[in-house]
């Protein structure tokens, strides 16, 4: 058996909007270093790939698209990848992905911000490129506007996407500069020759000259190139055109199926937007399935915990992903069947911070461990290592052997 591949998206006190109040939670602490390293320790201690962590221009709404007055749901988070730079050095295995706003970041200060990430964890950052969906964050810088989403445009994903294309087509080129920006260094470039007095070969320290729609950077990166060569890019795709995003330049898609076979189908509009991309196949990329969990041992617990969060909230909780109530044991039935469909992993969401973490450690991860279907020990100190993902050439390099 193909063993899995886990993660899980922290954020806040979990994902129902109502889990602040849950006993257990942690709502004081949330703007804390020592909660967040709790939280990632203890998903290090079971073995996960990786963690990711959210973030957003603007303060968190009930609403997709929209701002709102609420006072009722958790306000306010602190910077993801100054987060995860802060839990680097306390862990020593599990990858560290921050989410980060491409829209109104220029992509040098997202290229040397992730690459420093890589450097700090030694090998263990990814990154997940995000574009604004709501126009209102666009007032917090005032040199642009963005599209407006409408309440018809929310509720389907590729009206959503037709009408952030320009966004999307943005992004692909942040993503491609922030590459080549990576890539701007040698390996070998650094020689630290105190003899001599050679610090650097200037010879392999290159500008990228970019032109593009939306960018025109010359480089160089102002880091050196990160010790994975090139973070995991990692993309959440629920249509059409965030699958192009995702097939032209992400190392993990993450996908939102709400069945089995609906996994079939969504992997397979991502392989015909990767065919379309002219990707070449031997390029691998990771496809994992979000999904948002409530965990307890005893059956019929963690969908009675949920209904009582949401009269706590006012409304039933739904997601973008499908949520899950259920043993452990019934969430690893489910992640083999979806597996099947050709998934190599899956990103898990707590429903609540920190019982359903401790239950994915504690329950779910030694119930697939006795189906021999995930690790029993890291094998890797590398995010690229742990996904099986290979270190890419540096550019540069391939172009000077091919010119040899």
């Amino acid at each position: 058996m193909t063993q899995l591949h886990l993660a899980v998206a922290l954020d806040g006190t979990g994902w129902h909007p109502a889990s602040w109040r849950e006993p257990g939670a942690r709502p004081a602490e949330i703007l804390t270093a020592r909660y967040w390293a709790d939280l990632v320790t203890e998903a290090e201690r079971g073995l996960l790939d990786f963690v990711t962590f959210e973030d957003a221009l603007g303060l968190q709404t009930s609403a997709f698209h929209l701002p709102d007055d609420r006072t009722d749901q958790v306000r306010g988070r602190l910077d993801a990848v100054l987060l995860a730079a802060a839990l680097a050095p306390l862990t020593s295995h599990i990858g560290l992905v921050p989410t980060t706003n491409v829209t109104h970041t220029e992509p040098f200060h997202l290229a040397i911000g992730i690459a420093s990430l890589d450097h700090a964890s030694l090998g263990r950052a990814g990154w997940r490129p995000q574009i604004t969906s709501r126009a209102a964050d666009a007032a917090h810088f005032g040199r642009r506007t963005t599209p407006r989403l409408t309440d018809e445009d929310v509720r389907d994903p590729e009206l959503i996407a037709a009408r952030l294309r320009e966004l999307f087509g943005e992004a692909h080129e942040v993503v491609e500069v922030v590459r080549r920006l990576w890539d701007s260094w040698e390996d070998d470039a650094e020689i630290r020759d105190a003899p001599t007095g050679r610090f650097i070969d200037r010879d392999k320290v290159h500008h990228i000259d970019f032109v593009g729609a939306h960018f025109s950077i010359r480089g160089p990166s102002i880091t050196p190139r990160p010790p994975q060569g090139q973070p995991v890019v990692t993309v959440l795709a629920h249509a059409s055109t965030p699958y192009e995003l995702a097939a032209a330049g992400a190392d993990v898609v993450f996908v939102t199926p709400r069945s089995r076979a609906d996994a079939v189908t969504r992997l397979g509009e991502f392989e015909q937007a990767r065919q379309r991309s002219g990707r070449p196949a031997a390029d691998p990329v990771r496809a994992f399935a979000d999904l948002v969990v409530f965990l307890d041992d005893e059956p019929g617990r963690a969908a009675e915990r949920k209904r009582r969060l949401d009269e706590l909230d006012g409304s039933v909780f739904g997601s973008d992903a499908a949520v899950f109530t259920g043993t452990p044991g019934e969430l690893a039935d489910l992640l083999l069947e979806w597996q099947a469909a050709g998934l190599d992993g899956f990103r898990l969401r707590p429903g609540t911070l920190p019982h359903d973490l401790a239950a994915i450690t504690g329950g779910l991860v030694p119930e697939l461990q006795r189906r021999a279907a995930f690790r029993t020990a890291y094998e890797a100190g590398t995010l690229r290592g742990l996904l099986g993902l290979p270190r890419p050439a540096n550019r540069h390099a391939r172009a000077t052997e091919a010119a040899g």
